[in-house]
């Protein structure tokens, strides 16, 4: 495998709990790529544990909110890990900072390679968790691998849509796609001729007066205290401009009714992106013979970052997901 560079001490955005055991591991996937991920044992573990693999935000690191839910959920009694997935964080990877559909969904599926051979973990009772656009990716991961037992898709984005008809599918034309193809085109060419490749651009700093709302939500966390953290793309130069190109023409939400595991879809009532999660579970459940096992929550009062930290009201439903894992990992 592909040789890292792991930080050893612990510089995530949320504090280490005393109950849980942390290390660092690294696992490939079967493009070659070696990931690096955040392991959470709890203390007083006997025998082989129900397992989750956690990934997201779109553009964050395992330092952030995916170790933040995967400690948490460790301390509730189950083997977890936090990833940060290819080409991104310390993960390997090249070029840096590009994201797949194809790639990233192997990603989750990878984890759950890891953890079937894990001597603490149970195999036959694995589940992932996705945060926002990888709450997307949990999905069609779920629809491909069998071994996957339950999902979680916590504020999530569908990437594919939102690149392909931009937010509230305001951009929705064929018209409207063809000039985001010619100028991300354009681009390559540009990236080749210079032998590297622009960088889009995190969030937003300085924050604009007139920044919508959910902007301004973003900046509060990943530019800031709160959330900050600099291996963090949206915390600093964001992904390639061509970077999710390949979203643009490949659905990756196609076969989600055919999902016959449990799903969890959770999202905040005063989240954007909220229309992301409630399409999302009706297209899972239409014509889905197996509905009994899947469930969209709506979290009151609640923005789309208030589910990466829990935003200062206690906003992500841990009680809900460990009792959602508990009986469905079973």
């Amino acid at each position: 495998m592909e040789a890292l560079q792991l930080t050893q001490e612990w510089d995530k955005t949320f504090p280490q709990n005393d109950k849980v055991n942390h290390s660092k591991v690294t696992f490939r996937n079967r493009y070659g790529i070696t990931l690096a991920a955040d392991l959470y044992i709890p203390k007083e573990a006997q025998g082989r544990l129900p397992a989750i693999a956690v990934c997201g935000p779109f553009g964050a690191v395992k330092e952030q909110a995916s170790g933040l839910y995967a400690q948490a959920m460790a301390e509730r009694g189950f083997l977890t890990m936090a990833f940060d997935p290819s080409f991104t964080g310390e993960s390997g990877g090249s070029p840096r900072y590009m994201a797949s559909p194809d790639i990233n969904t192997e990603d989750f599926q990878a984890a759950v390679d890891f953890l079937s051979l894990h001597e603490q973990a149970d195999p036959e009772k694995i589940g992932i968790i996705g945060i926002c656009g990888w709450g997307g990716l949990a999905l069609n991961a779920a629809a491909l691998d069998t071994r996957i037992k339950a999902t979680a898709a916590s504020t999530m984005y569908d990437m594919s849509r939102v690149n392909a008809k931009g937010y509230f599918d305001a951009e929705d034309s064929a018209d409207a796609r063809y000039a985001k193809k010619q100028a991300l085109n354009a681009q390559r060419v540009e990236d080749y001729k210079n032998g590297s490749y622009a960088l889009a651009g995190g969030v937003v700093d300085p924050l604009p007066e007139d920044a919508p709302f959910f902007v301004k939500d973003y900046f509060d966390y990943y530019k800031t205290t709160r959330g900050y953290h600099a291996r963090s793309l949206n915390s600093n130069g964001g992904w390639n401009v061509t970077g999710c190109m390949s979203f643009l023409n490949q659905p990756i939400l196609q076969y989600s009714s055919e999902i016959r595991s449990a799903v969890l879809v959770m999202h905040g009532e005063k989240a954007h992106s909220c229309y992301f999660s409630r399409d999302a579970y009706a297209g899972m459940v239409r014509d889905n013979p197996y509905t009994d096992n899947k469930e969209l929550l709506i979290v009151p009062d609640a923005v789309h970052t208030d589910l990466y930290d829990g935003g200062g009201k206690d906003a992500i439903p841990f009680d809900k997901m460990e009792d959602f894992f508990r009986n469905n990992l079973k």
